[in-house]
């Protein structure tokens, strides 16, 4: 049976982790990775982590399964970070949320469950979007199309030419938003754009599906919400899948959920039961050390606010770096500008530079980026700014 496999490609961003592990060079600079990183280069436990570890190590008393659905106090908990704690669908009994692995499981959990909704759904995708939304939504077997998002070009959203795709998106497609800190360009929707995809959805009738993956890491908690509130508000249908990875720093821990809001109460017990039953054939039961984590932090005071503060100094940290990198490399011989850059949100954004030049930052000095161009902001800290700057000029020249 196996001598019928073939190898598959090697996943880029994967095989550049693999070839920046490699690199012998001791100045080397990994800006493709997509995690966090403070101004040592590391991946730290925040202290409302720790501190919510420590309470579970004392309060945990059993290592049972978890229910299908997950722990109800984090459902709960995400609920209220995501939609905000007085938002008036949350009386409703209109949304109904499941613990996920990961933001990943919570992307194929609700491909899953849209599958079984609709059994020829398609889902629009914005070019570029991180790149294995293709992959992991299309996997589940919904049909793919595309609408323009980013012009690499001109450095900022195409809204109006996505709009008029938009518009001729058939009543009952799903559409892919990123909530915020979109990944790979860092550019966002602002709220009016939110506001006018909000009415386009409600007479077209298509659905949106968010995925936000980095809450707090670009306006902040609430600012970086706004959109997938408006659509809470509006529409009679909606699909959020959240992840912790970036804001709670829980990567290793697999912690998301998938929130589905429905036309009524009773509708979204269905919706809960059909995607209990989509859970139960993939994974079964969501694993729980990172969930208990955040409902221990969100619903406890002291923990939560010291979780923001932490947080708060994550997203100031990133915004620091993309004002220190334009700054630094903005007098370059090739008069490229790179404004844009500072203008955008959350960990990422396009670099912009050619294909050679890329090459020429890997080979010659040890700088690995994506061949999007996509670079880590986080990956930037007083250590290696002065040498990543002028090998950006010299590659320019």
């Amino acid at each position: 049976m196996f001598e019928n496999l073939k190898p598959t490609k090697t996943d880029p961003i994967l095989g550049l982790m693999a070839a920046f592990r490699n690199d012998p060079r001791k100045e080397k600079i990994d800006l493709g990775v997509g995690v966090y990183m403070d101004d040592s280069g590391h991946t730290p436990v925040m202290t409302a982590v720790k501190s919510a570890e420590a309470r579970l190590f004392d309060e945990e008393h059993t290592k049972s399964y978890q229910s299908i659905p997950g722990d109800s106090l984090y459902n709960d908990c995400m609920m209220k970070l995501l939609l905000g704690d007085t938002h008036e669908i949350l009386k409703t009994g209109r949304v109904s949320t499941l613990q996920a692995p990961g933001g990943s499981g919570a992307l194929r959990v609700g491909a899953e469950l849209i599958l079984r909704a609709k059994t020829d759904a398609t889902i629009w995708i914005g070019t570029p979007s991180w790149p294995n939304h293709v992959p992991l939504l299309g996997g589940a077997g919904l049909s793919i199309r595309q609408y323009p998002y980013y012009d690499t070009n001109l450095q900022e959203i195409r809204f109006d030419e996505m709009m008029e795709t938009l518009k001729q998106v058939p009543r009952g497609d799903v559409v892919l938003l990123h909530g915020c800190c979109h990944n790979p360009t860092g550019a966002d929707l602002d709220p009016t754009h939110w506001d006018e995809i909000t009415e386009l959805a409600l007479s077209k009738g298509f659905i949106p599906f968010i995925d936000i993956a980095y809450q707090g890491l670009g306006k902040g908690l609430e600012a970086d919400a706004y959109g997938l509130r408006t659509m809470a508000s509006a529409l009679p249908e909606l699909i959020i899948a959240s992840s912790c990875s970036k804001n709670f720093g829980l990567y290793r821990e697999r912690t998301g959920s998938i929130s589905f809001l429905s036309d009524s109460s009773h509708q979204a017990e269905i919706v809960l039961s059909q995607a209990k039953a989509v859970a139960r054939q993939m994974y079964s039961m969501p694993p729980a050390h990172g969930a208990l984590l955040v409902a221990l932090i969100l619903d406890n005071e002291t923990l939560r606010i010291q979780w923001q503060n932490e947080l708060e100094q994550v997203r100031c940290r990133i915004i620091s770096m993309r004002s220190v990198l334009v700054d630094r490399i903005k007098n370059n011989s090739a008069g490229v500008n790179f404004d844009h850059i500072e203008r955008q949100s959350g960990m990422f954004s396009f670099l912009g530079i050619s294909a050679v030049q890329l090459e020429r930052l890997r080979k010659d000095y040890g700088i690995y980026i994506v061949s999007s161009t996509r670079i880590n902001l986080a990956g930037i800290n007083s250590d290696n700014i002065d040498y990543l700057s002028e090998s950006i000029k010299s590659v320019l020249s």
